[in-house]
C-alpha cells in the first residue's frame, strides 16, 4: 500500500519547501534523538511523543538470502541449465573488482565508511537542493541495502505489489523505518557484509540481478574480473537501469559512467591516468543472453524438464506446487543428476541423424538406464522445445509417462504401444515356471475363442479371443511360413505371435502379471472412467488382457528400458531416478533419490531371458539390423525388437550387462493413430517399417558407443534345466480348426469389443 503524502510535506510551493525543510530536519533530530537519548530523558511533550513513535517503529531487518539461481547439473558437475525468478548469482566480496567497490562507494554513498547507517549530512545537502528545486536522493548504500531487502521479502512472499521504489511511493513513515532499520543493521554487521550484500541483491537489468549476473550479461566476464571503465559503467546504471542502459542508450550510459569516473578521481579511488584512459574508452557491450529454464538448456532439455517435474511434485519441497515452484526458481538450489553428457550427446546425434529431414513430424527416441541402480543415463529426442525454421518442435517428452504415481503431471506423452517387446515377459513365465526354452509348441494355432480355457489365477477376468467364426480375426503372424512346431526359444527369437500365444496358452497368465508388474511396467496414460475422472495415473497393462501379450498398450520408453534392465541386473529391478543430490545454498542437503532396488525374477529366469535375446540379435528378428552389434560390437548384447499393429510404432529394447536402452521410432502427434507405410525419411522410402529398419540401427551405434563405458561383460549361463530340450507337452487345449485366415496380414485386428486392440505386426527376420 503507498502510504498518503502528508500536505504538511508538499514541495510544490515555496512555503511547502521551507515547511518540508523544517520538518523532515525535524525528522533527522527525532531520529538523532531516538537512537541516542532515551525517551524518559527528553523533555518536552512533543519531543517526547516524536521518539515515541519513532520506538514503535521496527528495530529489527530480517535478512534473508536473496532470490538465486538453482541449478541443475549432470553427473559429472557440467552444467544443465539455471532456473530462476530473478537472475542472480551470489560471488563473496573478495570475488568481485576493487574497481565495482570503490565504483559504488563513489557514486551511491561517498561516505560509506563514515556514518552509521544514515548519512546525515547527505539528508541536509539534499533538502537544501530539494528547497532550491532540484531534487536530490540521499538515501546511503546501506539504506538501499535495507530497501532491497524489503522488497525481495514483498516478492518473495506473493506482495509485489507493496514493494517500495525509492522516490518514488515511499513517505515518511516509510523513510523513517528505512533509517532505524540501517542504523539497527550497522549494529549487526560489518561494511563489508552490508556493501556485499548490496552487490548481491541490487537490480541492474531485467535479466541482471546482483554484480556477478550483471558482469556476465552486459560484458560476458565475472564481477572479479572487470575493468575500471566496466565497473564504472555498472555503478552509474543503479541509480536507473533503463535510462543508463548501455545497450539502449549508450550516450546517456557514457555520461553517467563518466560522472561516476569523476567521482572517483575526486576521491582519489584512481589516479588521473586511469581516469582518462577510461574516460576515453569507448561504451561497448558483449551480452551474454540470460537463459534460463530447460528450453535454453546446454544438452537434454526434455531430461531437465522431467527432473523440475520431479521436484515439482515433491511434498518435501513445499505444501503447494506454487510453493515449490517458488523454491525451486528461487532458492539458489544446486540440483545434481544422473545424466552423462557424453552418452546424452551420443543419443542426440542418433535421434537427429535418425530423423533429421522430417517435413512429416515421425518421432525418435532414445533413453537409457543402468542396471542395478536405475540411474537414467541418457535421454533424447529428435525436436527442439522452442520453434525453429525448418525443425520439429515438441515440449511433451517421448521417453515419460503422462503422470507420475501420485497423479502429477510430468509432461510426458505416456509412450507407445510397445509391440512385441511385450512378448520376453511370457517367455519369462515359461522359465519361471521351469520349463525348457527348446521345448516344442505348436505354432500353428490361430484361433483362441472365447471359451478357450486359460490359466489365470488372478482376480481379473481373461479378455479377448481370436476366432474368426466369432467375428474377429485369427490371430496373425507377419510372414506365412511359420504356422508351424517350433520351440519356444526359436518363437521368441523370430518374433512368431502364435508361438507367443502358444506358450501363453500352458502357463498361468497371473505368472506373467506378477512378472510385467514386479518388473515395473505399467501404462503411460492415465486410467478414466466414464465421466473422464482419472482413476489410476499409472495403470497396470493387464496380462489377462490377450492383445497385452504382444503389446497393445501404451507404454513409456522409460519404463521399457527399466523393465529390460532388470534382466541384465540378475533379476533385480530398480526404479528409474534421475536426482542424485540436492543442496540448499548453504550446502546443506535436500530430499533427492535414491536407489529403490527389489528382487524382481529369479536370477536363472534373468539368464536365460537373455541368452535368448542374444540370440534375437545373432539369429533372430534383429539379426537384420544394421550395423549389426553381433558381429561389430565383440560385446554381447541382448534385445527385442518390436513394431505395433499398424507399423507407427516400432522398438529395439536391449541392454548389456551394465547398460539397457529403448530406443524408439514412429508417430508421435496426436492420436498416434497414422500408419508407419508408404513413408519417406531422411530421403529413403519404405513401404513399412519394422523395428529393425530404424530404430535398430539407432540402437546399434548409441550401443556400440556409449556401452563399453558401462560393462559389457559376458551374461551368466542359465541352468541346464531351462537350456536343456524337454519331452513335448500335451496340449491343453488346441481349436481344430487352423485354417489360414483371409483377414489382411496386418497383425490382431479388432473389432472393438474383443479386448485384442492394436498388437504386433511381428514376424521372423522383419520385425
Amino acid at each position: 500500500m503507498v502510504t498518503r503524502k502528508n500536505p504538511i510535506f508538499d514541495t510544490a510551493t515555496t512555503l511547502g519547501k521551507i515547511l518540508g525543510f523544517l520538518g523532515v530536519s525535524a525528522i533527522c533530530g527525532v531520529l538523532v534523538a531516538g537512537l541516542l537519548v532515551p525517551a524518559a530523558a527528553v523533555s518536552g511533550s512533543a519531543a517526547s511523543g516524536s521518539i515515541q513513535f519513532f520506538d514503535t517503529l521496527p528495530a529489527e531487518l530480517q535478512v534473508d538470502p536473496p532470490s538465486q539461481n538453482t541449478t541443475i547439473l549432470a553427473k559429472d558437475g557440467s552444467p544443465i541449465a539455471s532456473i530462476y525468478a530473478e537472475n542472480r548469482t551470489k560471488v563473496p566480496l573478495d570475488q568481485m573488482s576493487p574497481y565495482i567497490k570503490n565504483a559504488v562507494i563513489a557514486i551511491e554513498d561517498s561516505r560509506f565508511y563514515e556514518h552509521g547507517g544514515i548519512d546525515t549530512t547527505g539528508i541536509m545537502r539534499a533538502l537544501v537542493s530539494t528547497v532550491r528545486g532540484n531534487k536530490q536522493g540521499a538515501s546511503t548504500i546501506t539504506q538501499q541495502y535495507v530497501n532491497n531487502v524489503i522488497n525481495e521479502s514483498l516478492v518473495a512472499s506473493g506482495n509485489s505489489e507493496d514493494v517500495k521504489l525509492n522516490g518514488l511511493n515511499k513517505g515518511v513513515g516509510d523513510k523513517l523505518r528505512e533509517m532505524k532499520l540501517a542504523i539497527a543493521l550497522e549494529k549487526k554487521f560489518s561494511k563489508e557484509q552490508i556493501l556485499e550484500g548490496y552487490l548481491n541483491i541490487v537490480f541492474f537489468n531485467r535479466d541482471a540481478y546482483g554484480i556477478e549476473a550483471a558482469s556476465k550479461f552486459f560484458f560476458s566476464t565475472t564481477a572479479k574480473d572487470l575493468t575500471l571503465p566496466q565497473a564504472a559503467l555498472l555503478a552509474g546504471l543503479v541509480n536507473s537501469p533503463s535510462a543508463f542502459d548501455p545497450i539502449t542508450n549508450p550516450d546517456s550510459s557514457k555520461m553517467r559512467r563518466d560522472l561516476v569516473l569523476n567521482a572517483m578521481l575526486a576521491q582519489k579511488k584512481i589516479t588521473q591516468a586511469e581516469h582518462d584512459e577510461a574516460v576515453a574508452t569507448p561504451v561497448t557491450t558483449k551480452v551474454t543472453p540470460a537463459r534460463q529454464g530447460c528450453a535454453y538448456a546446454t544438452m537434454a532439455p526434455y531430461f531437465c524438464d522431467y527432473v523440475l517435474h520431479l521436484l515439482f511434485n515433491n511434498p518435501a519441497y513445499g505444501d503447494t506446487q506454487e510453493d515449490r515452484i517458488k523454491r525451486i526458481q528461487r532458492g539458489g538450489l544446486t540440483i545434481r543428476t544422473t545424466l552423462d553428457p557424453t552418452a546424452q550427446a551420443v543419443a542426440q546425434q542418433q535421434v537427429d541423424g535418425t530423423a533429421g529431414a522430417n517435413p512429416d513430424k515421425w518421432g525418435a527416441s532414445i533413453t537409457s538406464v543402468q542396471p542395478g541402480t536405475g540411474q537414467i543415463v541418457s535421454m533424447a529426442q529428435n525436436t527442439v522445445w522452442l520453434p525453429q525454421e525448418g525443425k520439429f518442435d515438441q515440449t511433451q517428452n517421448f521417453n515419460v509417462d503422462v503422470m507420475d504415481a501420485k497423479g502429477n503431471d510430468l509432461n510426458g506423452i505416456g509412450g507407445f504401444q510397445p509391440g512385441s517387446t511385450m512378448k520376453p515377459f511370457t517367455f519369462a513365465e515359461w522359465l519361471n515356471e521351469g520349463k525348457s526354452m527348446n521345448t516344442n509348441i505348436n505354432a500353428s494355432v490361430r484361433r483362441y475363442p472365447q471359451n478357450f480355457p486359460w490359466k489365470n489365477t488372478c482376480d481379473t477376468p481373461t479378455v479377448g479371443w481370436y476366432d474368426a467364426t466369432n467375428g474377429t480375426f485369427d490371430l496373425q503372424n507377419s510372414d506365412t511360413g511359420y504356422y508351424r512346431n517350433m520351440t519356444v526359444l526359436y518363437g521368441l527369437m523370430n518374433s512368431i505371435n502364435t508361438a507367443t500365444f502358444a506358450s501363453a496358452a500352458q502357463v498361468d497368465l497371473c505368472g506373467i502379471q506378477k512378472i510385467v508388474d514386479a518388473t515395473g511396467i505399467h501404462g503411460g496414460l492415465p486410467a478414466r472412467d466414464d465421466t473422464g475422472k482419472i482413476t489410476d495415473p499409472n495403470p497396470k497393462v493387464t496380462m489377462t488382457t490377450l492383445a497385452n501379450l504382444i503389446g497393445s498398450t501404451q507404454t513409456a520408453p522409460l519404463t521399457m528400458a527399466s523393465a529390460f534392465a532388470t534382466f541384465a541386473a540378475d533379476g533385480k529391478y530398480c526404479e528409474p531416478i534421475a536426482i542424485t543430490s540436492v543442496k540448499d545454498q548453504s550446502g546443506a542437503d535436500l530430499p533427492a533419490q535414491s536407489s529403490n532396488c527389489k528382487d524382481a525374477v529369479k536370477p536363472e529366469v534373468a539368464r536365460g531371458v537373455a541368452y535368448a535375446m542374444q540370440e534375437v540379435l545373432n539369429a533372430g528378428s534383429g539379426s537384420l539390423i544394421r550395423p549389426s552389434l553381433s558381429t561389430k560390437g565383440n560385446f554381447p548384447v541382448a534385445a527385442k525388437t518390436g513394431t505395433n499393429d499398424t507399423n507407427g510404432s516400432t522398438w529395439v529394447v536391449g541392454y548389456t550387462t551394465g547398460l539397457a536402452t529403448a530406443s524408439w521410432f514412429g508417430d508421435p502427434l496426436g492420436d498416434q493413430s497414422r500408419p508407419g507405410r508408404n513413408l519417406t525419411v531422411n530421403g529413403k522410402f519404405y513401404t513399412s517399417i519394422d523395428g529393425y529398419m530404424i530404430a535398430g540401427p539407432q540402437f546399434t551405434n548409441y550401443m556400440l558407443s556409449v556401452a563399453p563405458a558401462y560393462g559389457t561383460n559376458p551374461f551368466q549361463q542359465p541352468p541346464s534345466n531351462l537350456l536343456g530340450t524337454a519331452p513335448a507337452p500335451t496340449q491343453r487345449s488346441t481349436p481344430s480348426n487352423n485354417t489360414p485366415s483371409t483377414a489382411p496380414s496386418t497383425g490382431t485386428g479388432n473389432n472393438g469389443n474383443n479386448g485384442n486392440g492394436n498388437g504386433n505386426n511381428d514376424g521372423p527376420g522383419k520385425d
